[in-house]
């Protein structure tokens, strides 16, 4: 999965991007609302963490710029924690709003619940057959054995399991896998395909010749 962390405070914005690329998330990252925006236009992120007070242009002007056309779910954070800005934040078309200071751990939960959420996924516990995939521990079983997955091969499965039924081109899987300054070529995706399927087994991933890869719906 691919975030964008609009953040001007370098310490903040250097601790997040540490803990989201820990968890295996893809993180591009903004120190202005003008930049931010110019990022979640031109990429297709799978979220937005977004902080109120930036230079250039706030957070909430960037969020009804971005509204204008992109439903991308926002995770506000603001040192505003009254209940007005809270209100103003969420009605300005946030999906949900975490108050500075704030634990890492919270954050990183809000946020999988915001995707999950944003796919029409309430429940951490996706399954496929005899495949279970824990979003929250980030486990993968079939039937009852745990199923050893890299951190890429795991981010790809993870992805069609979120979308199951939606297509995405070898190219759109690799977008949401990589951040801006990844330089490793788009072939890993069928390499990584190929693994994901020994492991889990050929028939899991659905490939449409010449438009891409899904799991079924």
């Amino acid at each position: 999965m691919r975030i964008l962390l609009v953040e001007d405070e370098p310490d903040v914005r250097m601790a997040i991007s540490r803990s989201l690329r820990e968890d295996g998330y893809a993180v591009d990252e903004a120190d202005n609302g003008v930049d931010g925006l110019t990022k979640a236009k031109w990429w297709e992120y799978d979220a937005i963490i977004l902080d109120v007070m930036l230079p250039r242009m706030d957070g909430l002007k960037m969020l009804a710029a971005l509204r204008e056309k992109i439903n991308t779910p926002v995770l506000i954070l603001s040192a505003r924690d009254s209940l007005n800005n809270r209100i103003q934040g969420l009605d300005s078309g946030a999906d949900d709003y975490l108050v500075k200071p704030f634990s890492m751990a919270e954050l990183l939960a809000r946020l999988r619940a915001l995707i999950r959420r944003s796919n029409g996924n309430a429940d951490p516990i996706l399954r496929y057959e005899d495949i279970t995939l824990d979003l929250t521990s980030k486990k993968v079983t079939k039937g009852e054995t745990p199923v050893d997955l890299t951190a890429r091969e795991y981010s790809i499965f993870e992805l069609l399991m979120v979308n199951r039924g939606a297509l995405f081109t070898r190219a759109k899987i690799y977008e949401h896998l990589v951040d801006e300054d990844d330089s490793s070529m788009s072939n890993v995706v069928e390499v990584h395909m190929l693994r994901i399927r020994k492991k889990l087994g050929r028939d899991i991933i659905t490939t449409r010749r010449g438009l891409g890869y899904m799991i079924d719906g």
